[in-house]
């Protein structure tokens, strides 16, 4: 008993294995729509050069430099998280979050004010 296929079927193999191979391959080098990122989801300011360079405050991990923070989204309020940075830090000049800054009014309880 041999193992070999007819002719036809030899080449109906291998033009099924070049056209998975190129289905496959296309698949994973096809652009994919990223999700659009423009930087960190909370950046602070701070009266004062923080002392850390890395912190966690407010229940996210912090990355500062200077006087200016930045962090990834946390999963609370943008108020509790600034409190967390305010406890942290000491007084928070701004604090944006998604793009929005904080309210003036806000930002004095924020800062226990």
């Amino acid at each position: 008993m041999t193992l070999s296929l007819p002719r036809t079927g030899r080449f109906t193999v291998f033009a099924m294995a070049l056209v998975y191979t190129g289905l496959t391959f296309g698949a994973a080098t096809a652009p994919v729509a990223a999700e659009a990122k423009t930087g960190p989801y909370y950046t602070a300011t701070l009266a004062a050069p923080a002392d850390e360079s890395r912190a966690v405050a407010g229940g996210v991990a912090w990355a500062c430099k200077g006087e200016t923070c930045v962090a990834n989204k946390g999963t609370s309020r943008p108020m509790r998280i600034c409190r967390g940075l305010a406890r942290e830090f000491g007084e928070v000049k701004s604090f944006v979050a998604k793009g929005k800054e904080l309210e003036a009014d806000k930002l004095a309880k924020c800062n226990g004010n």
